[in-house]
């Protein structure tokens, strides 16, 4: 049942990002962003540990577990370095993910041709 919920809850999330990518003129890092905040304010108010409990990797994956491991990062930075952690925490909490994210975008870009949206 984890794979099932992860693939409807996963697919539910693309498809939602699909629709306001076609039916509004935001640009794709814009919505990116958008995702990324708004897993971060999920996780403020606690709602998304439930929530990836619930759809494992379907929560976890998409650009809103991205927001949910930098909220994580900062609040444990507060917790032990004080009001610098709000500062510390995500850069230490996402490093790999970013780190992940510029190595495969430069590689996809040496192979493939990217086009602009009109």
């Amino acid at each position: 049942m984890d794979y099932v919920n992860a693939f409807w809850v996963g697919g539910l999330i693309c498809a939602l990002v699909q629709i306001l990518m076609e039916k509004t003129k935001m640009m794709p890092g814009r919505i990116m962003v958008l995702l990324v905040c708004l897993g971060a304010v999920i996780s403020v108010f606690g709602i998304y540990e439930p929530f990836q409990e619930y759809a494992g990797a379907g929560a976890s994956v998409p650009l809103l577990g991205f927001g949910n491991v930098l909220m994580k990062g900062v609040k444990e930075a507060v917790d032990s370095a004080g009001f610098i952690g709000i500062f510390q925490g995500g850069f230490k909490a996402g490093a790999v993910g970013t780190s992940a994210a510029l190595i495969f975008g430069y590689l996809a870009s040496l192979i493939f041709n990217p086009k602009m949206k009109k």
